[in-house]
Parts: structure tokens; sequence; C-alpha cells
């Protein structure tokens, strides 16, 4: 299938498509004339980038998980690179969230503080 059917399939822009292949997350044929060609299961493989770049997997990161691909079936299977990867995303997440919760402490304490000095009116809102 050509750059366009796939577009069309997946949702995602011709020029995002391209930039999955500059990135290596898609490898396409050519035909004679230069167009890209893309396998069947190319929606699928689409698909799959997209749920790990939401999961917040770089694009380098899912790049990593492609040795561990499989010709057919489920995309990914089960390697130590894969483990390595989503373990490191998931600490730096829990890192992420654990900063995040001690700003909100910090912003909740200085809101109080401000709220208490505030006339009685204003500190209602």
């Amino acid at each position: 299938m050509l750059i366009g059917e796939l577009a069309r399939r997946t949702g995602v822009s011709t020029r995002l498509l391209r930039y999955y292949e500059e990135q290596g997350l898609l490898q396409p044929r050519r035909d004679a004339l230069g167009y890209r060609s893309y396998l069947d299961d190319a929606p699928e493989h689409v698909g799959y980038i997209r749920e790990m770049l939401a999961a917040g997997l770089s694009t380098e990161d899912i790049r990593g998980l492609l040795p561990c691909s499989r010709e057919h079936g489920t995309w990914i299977q089960s390697c130590d690179k894969v483990v390595d990867i989503v373990e490191s995303r998931c600490s730096d997440l829990d890192n992420k969230i654990a900063e995040l919760e001690r700003q909100r402490e910090l912003l909740a304490l200085k809101r109080a503080s401000i709220r208490e000095t505030l006339p009685e009116e204003q500190a209602a809102h």
C-alpha cells in the first residue's frame, strides 16, 4: 500500500509517517518510481508506534524495541531489551510523579499561607 492509503487507514498524516520512517520505526519498500510501499500489516505497526508514544516512550525507545519484533502476530515480543526500556521509563515516571507531588505540597502550603492573610471574603474564593 502507498503512503496515502496508510495515512487514511491509520488516521496519521503522511508527514508523520515520513517522520516515523526517518526515525527508523517504519521501513517501507520503494518501487521502481521511488514510491513508498508498505506491507499489509503496516497499519498495525503504526498503531503500535502510536500506543507506545502515548505511553511515554520516545522514538529512540521504540527503535530500541525493534530487535525484539516478530514477523506475525504481536509486533513486539518479550526480551531483555524490552524489559529494560519499559522498566527505565516506569522508573522515570515514578520520579516525575514524586517530584510533582512534592511541588504540589509546597504550593498547597503557600496557598494556605496566602489565604490566611486575605480578608475573609477573598479567602472564600
